[in-house]
């Protein structure tokens, strides 16, 4: 999932997301994504790209319930909330849980 998304260039973005950007990090495979306006953003060969996951892809046997207060970083993620668990973006979808 982390090469393997599709290239979706923010153009006009002229923020540079890096340590003390004031931005999330979140370690995300072989990259670090950063949320920045209800996206999820990721530096790449001179510019930022939106940063999604190829395919669903259900977190298996994920049976902790994430909300407000669960104790993990909540990350505003378009229509949604991503909550950080494990190295992982978690997303609840449809009665489970996708790993974004």
């Amino acid at each position: 999932m982390t090469s393997a998304s599709p290239h979706s260039p923010h153009d006009q973005h002229t923020h540079t997301h890096g340590e003390g950007c004031g931005h999330v990090s979140v370690p995300h495979g072989d990259h670090t994504d950063y949320a920045h306006d209800g996206h999820i953003h990721r530096t790449h060969d001179g510019h930022v790209d939106e940063c999604v996951a190829p395919a669903h892809a259900v977190h298996e046997d994920h049976a902790h319930r994430h909300a407000e207060g669960c104790g993990h970083v909540s990350v505003p993620h378009g229509d949604h909330n991503d909550y950080i668990h494990d190295g992982h973006r978690h997303a609840a979808h449809q009665g489970h849980w996708d790993d974004h």
